[in-house]
This record gives C-alpha cells, sequence and structure tokens, in this order.
C-alpha cells in the first residue's frame, strides 16, 4: 500500500508554510528526525540521512547568469544531456509542494534545449555552451524529452515551453529522421578509432547509433535500450508538441518516429532464447549479428519499466529480464559483498550500483527490492553517497567517489519502496507504451511511510531555506 504524497506535504504547507522560512531551524525535535529506516535483509536496517537522498539536487545544480540550471555529474564539472535530465526527474514529485524549485528545474530543461540547439550530436556540455564531448548517443536527445514530459505532468506548468524549447524539439527529431538514414542523411563523424562493425542494415526504421549510454562505442548500430527510449519520447513528443505549441506537424513527426523506431525494435530486436523465450538483444546490426548482453548505465534492457516501454510484467522483458540478471549475461558478475550488472567503461568483473538500484526499482516482489537495498547500503560511501562501480569482492576500491546520477536514481529506489511515493508520471502515464503501470514494491507500513514522508519533507524545507 502506498500512502499519497500530498497528505504530508500539505500539513507541512499549513503548519507555519516552514517551505519559506527558517521556522524549522528553531524547531531541533523536528530536525533530529533526519532519517529514514531502511529495511534490509536479515532483518536489519539502516538509519539513511535525507539529506543524502538530495545531495545532487543541493551540491550539482547551480542557476547560471541566464536564468538557466546547469548540472554537473557529480564530481566531473560537465552537463551531460542524459545525466542532467536523470538527475533532475526524482525531484519533480516536490515541486507541488515547494514552488520555489520551479526555478531549479524549468532552468534544466531550458539549458538541455539550448544544449541541444548548440549541437544535438554532442552528449555533454560546459557550462559555457562549449562542447565538452561529442558522443553520438540517440538516448542523449531522448532523456531531455522524457524530462519534460514527467515536468509537465507533474506541475501543468506551461512557461516551460518556450521558443528554444520548440526548436529543441524540432532539432531533436530532425536529428532522429536524419539518423534513420544515416548514410545518405548524416554528417557526423567521430575522428577516433573505435571497436564497431562497420556494416549494419539501412531503412529498419531505427536510428544510427555511434555509442552506448556508458559513453562507449557500440559493437552494433542499433542500441536496443536507447532505441527503446527514443520510443517513449517520441510517443511523448507527440502530446508534448499540441499541448506546448499546437504544433500538428511536429506532432505527426513525432508519431511516424515512435511508429517506425518501435517496428524496428520488434523486427530486429529480439532474439529467441530457447531456455527463456522471446528476449531482447542489446545490439543488432539487423545483419542477423546480435549482442547478448545488458550494460548497468541507463537505458538498459533491465530498466525497460522503469524508463515506461514496458511493463514489468511483460512476458518478453521477464524474459530478458532472466538473462540479463544471470550469469549467461557477460556483464553480470558475483561478488562476496555484491552481485548485479557492470560495465566495459570500467573494470572488468566490478559492478555498478546503478545497475542494482535499477534492479530494485523494476522488482516485482519484496524481497529482490530489498536485496538491492542492502546491497547499496553495504557498498556505498560514509556520507551515503553511491559510487559509479566497485569492485565486489572489496567494496572499498570504487570508481568516483559520488555519481550524481546514481545518486539521484537510488533516491528515486528510496522514494518509491521505503517512503512510499508513487512513480513519478513518466512512467505511470505510458498507457500506450506498457500494458500496466510499473510499480515498486513497498517494504514499509502505511504508518512508516507517514513518518518517512513528514521527515522527508522536514529536510527539504531546510535545505530549501538555506539556499541564497
Amino acid at each position: 500500500m502506498r500512502v499519497a504524497v500530498p497528505v504530508v506535504f500539505l500539513l507541512l504547507a499549513l503548519c507555519g508554510q516552514a517551505i519559506a522560512t527558517h521556522q524549522l531551524g528553531r524547531s531541533p525535535a523536528f530536525l533530529s528526525n533526519g532519517y529514514v529506516l531502511v529495511p534490509l535483509s536479515g532483518r536489519r536496517v539502516e538509519s539513511l540521512a535525507t539529506t543524502a537522498l538530495f545531495h545532487t539536487l543541493f551540491n550539482d545544480f547551480a542557476t547560471e547568469p541566464d536564468g538557466t540550471t546547469y548540472v554537473q555529474t557529480g564530481d566531473i564539472p560537465a552537463m551531460w544531456l542524459r545525466d542532467s535530465s536523470a538527475q533532475t526527474i526524482p525531484y519533480i514529485r516536490f515541486q507541488p509542494f515547494f514552488p520555489r524549485l520551479r526555478e531549479r528545474f524549468a532552468g534544466v530543461i531550458e539549458r538541455n534545449a539550448r544544449n541541444i540547439l548548440t549541437d544535438p550530436y554532442a552528449n555533454a556540455f560546459t557550462d559555457r555552451y562549449h562542447i565538452w564531448e561529442r558522443k553520438w548517443e540517440v538516448d542523449s536527445l531522448s532523456f531531455p524529452i522524457h524530462l519534460v514530459w514527467t515536468y509537465w505532468q507533474t506541475t501543468a506548468d506551461r512557461s516551460v515551453f518556450t521558443r528554444s524549447l520548440h526548436a529543441a524539439f524540432w532539432r531533436v527529431v530532425q536529428t532522429y529522421r536524419c539518423e534513420r538514414d544515416h548514410a545518405r542523411c548524416s554528417p557526423y563523424r567521430y575522428d577516433y578509432p573505435v571497436n564497431t562493425a562497420y556494416d549494419y542494415a539501412a531503412g529498419t526504421g531505427m536510428l544510427w547509433c555511434a555509442f552506448r549510454p556508458s559513453d562507449d562505442a557500440v559493437r552494433y548500430r542499433y542500441n536496443i535500450p536507447q532505441e527503446m527510449l527514443a520510443v517513449v519520447a517520441m510517443r511523448e513528443l507527440v502530446t508534448l508538441a499540441w499541448a506546448g505549441y499546437k504544433d500538428a506537424a511536429l506532432s505527426a513527426a513525432a508519431a511516424d518516429l515512435a511508429q517506425s523506431i518501435e517496428h524496428g525494435i520488434q523486427a530486429y530486436g529480439r532474439f529467441y532464447d530457447f531456455r527463456r523465450g522471446w528476449t531482447y538483444v542489446y545490439e543488432t546490426d539487423a545483419e542477423g549479428h546480435a549482442l547478448r548482453e545488458d550494460d548497468a548505465n541507463l537505458p538498459d534492457l533491465t530498466a525497460i519499466p522503469y524508463l515506461a516501454y514496458r511493463s514489468a510484467r511483460d512476458p518478453v522483458y521477464l524474459n530478458t529480464r532472466d538473462f540479463a540478471l544471470s550469469t549467461s549475461n557477460p556483464l553480470y558478475f558475483r561478488g562476496r559483498y555484491a552481485s548485479g550488472l557492470g560495465s566495459a567503461h570500467t573494470p572488468r568483473r566490478w559492478v555498478w550500483p546503478l545497475g542494482i538500484a535499477a534492479r530494485g526499482l523494476t522488482a516485482t516482489s519484496a524481497s529482490e527490492t530489498m536485496t538491492a537495498l542492502t546491497m547499496l547500503a553495504e557498498t556505498d560511501s560514509r556520507e551515503f553517497l553511491i559510487h559509479e562501480s566497485f569492485d565486489p569482492d572489496a567494496y572499498w576500491r570504487f570508481t568516483r567517489a559520488e555519481f550524481g546520477w546514481a545518486n539521484a536514481v537510488y533516491a528515486e529506489l528510496i522514494f518509491r519502496s521505503v517512503v512510499g511515493f508513487a512513480a513519478v508520471p513518466s512512467a505511470q502515464m505510458a498507457g500506450a507504451i506498457a500494458s500496466v503501470p510499473s510499480e515498486t514494491p513497498t517494504l514499509t507500513s502505511p504508518v512508516e511511510q507517514l513518518e518517512n514522508q513528514g521527515r522527508i519533507a522536514a529536510t527539504l524545507a531546510r535545505l530549501l531555506s538555506m539556499m541564497r
């Protein structure tokens, strides 16, 4: 059972309008509840500091002189289109109760739009709109649309539908159209050698891709998880184009792309596993070659329900998940302290917390979600922050002290499974995409959820009161 968010947040708003003043700072007893109890395996609990759940929101977001919001990805001072969107989405649920967040979130949307207009093939930018990295990844243009959809469905705030965003929407559609016919249209070139198969089938309806969400080169040109997120984003854009701009042409173009990419996925992105049945592949050239694995970076195959492409109970997804979270997947590793998905981006056999969190979010049993939370609690930093990857046999060996994207996804897992918040609208509103909304199992009672929501609200109010 889930407790609706408004109950506690409206009560807090009525109790002295704490979100707009410093009065919370004068109530030590209230602030002393700055933790949530996270159920772990073995009937254990962890006291998790609530401030850690907002670390990326208050440490990685910065308001720029032009009014936009620059989001760095944790300990790297650059703004990825993907990461910045994913770092924002878990916190949008709070804006209706904390209006001060509007400037921050709308600023991310506008910044993403201007970055896309700077170069739609770049995946990361500096705070001066210069290109940090120019790796063409299909999902870099999908995530910002996913963010706008989530924001608009949650807040109904039409002010984000700016001219820049409209132009960026069109730039995304134009780029996707071009990469659907890459050989004849695309201007994209990458000047360094990569280990990618050159040959691929054209005319599949899918989008040619150069790099994965991990920023590593693809092996085959069609990365199926990125294609899936593109379908979701284009279906969302069908509605956004009309709701924001009454642009029927943009809406129709997005619908056409969604249909053709979806057709390509179903025609070329599946593999019949004689042990499991139909499964999705990670990459394909659509000429008979396919890569059967799953990488921890999102979008991946394990996170399909979290991305709102299919339900967590979809038969092909379940078959795919069974493969991905097993030793049949060459990027699935087990160790003394953890097991989960790794990536070619980091040392061999190291596990990514991002993948563990995605597993917990898409689980259909409370025990699986609890196992994911336990592994994260036992391998995070002393400040409850999440690493990029770690050695599952020696978790104190890790890459990156804190990873903003992973911190945000971990917060989303806590918000759903422990605090009892429902999935943000990006997952709930996908009726045309997923037959059943994806819901993460809750591990706490309704009373505990109310208590946790009060602590979360108090923490967020206090952090906002400390902002300049």
